[in-house]
């Protein structure tokens, strides 16, 4: 019997790994990443988003600190793909990549030059058992006030903040939204803010 398995669900247990693919921009490495996120499952106990939301991090290779997964933007991909690509390699999850939450210009405390980093929202749908880099990395579901303390960088502390108020900010539209009847068709309903 022969099993046909579709290429998206298909996951390749090595990373990449190198630089002679990366985007350098006037001298800097070009990096993206992800802050992975969620919503508590189980009963609301707050009606505070803050309250519900969990976001992923994970440990840096060398176990000194946390951190939101992020790597080298390569030349055969969009921001968005790489930025994919480095959650699931070093976080081992899966979900929608929202729109991009700013752009930072950091010094490496490695190597001692200018980096850009680019960083979006992932709304998490898959939190796979095995990913490439689940023997170098720890990564643990954390409230915000909890990510904030730990996260190392503090350009990663400045996105989980837009993300806070993107979200807080697309639930105070929702809350807003009224239905009203449309004159002339009893059974419509409109939504006006």
């Amino acid at each position: 019997m022969v099993a046909l398995v579709s290429q998206e669900n298909v996951v390749t247990l090595v990373s990449r790994t190198g630089r002679e693919l990366q985007r350098y921009r006037k001298g800097r490495r070009q990096v993206v990443g992800c802050i992975p996120y969620r919503f508590k499952i189980g009963e609301k106990k707050s009606l505070d988003v803050l309250d519900e939301l969990e976001v992923l991090v994970i440990s840096s290779q060398k176990g000194k600190g946390m951190l939101f997964p992020k790597g080298g933007w390569e030349l055969d991909e969009s921001q968005k793909e790489a930025a994919m690509r480095e959650t699931m390699e070093e976080a081992g999850v899966k979900g929608i990549v929202e729109g991009k939450l700013g752009k930072w210009s950091f010094k490496s405390k490695t190597y001692d030059t200018l980096y850009d980093g680019y960083m979006f929202p992932l709304l998490v749908q898959e939190q796979m058992e095995f990913w490439p880099e689940q023997n170098l990395r720890q990564r643990t579901w954390m409230s915000i006030s909890e990510a904030r303390e730990v996260c190392q960088h503090w350009w990663m502390k400045e996105a989980l903040d837009r993300l806070v108020n993107r979200l807080l900010g697309q639930k105070l539209v929702r809350e807003n939204l009224r239905p009203i009847n449309c004159i002339g068709d009893a059974k419509s309903d409109l939504l006006i803010v």
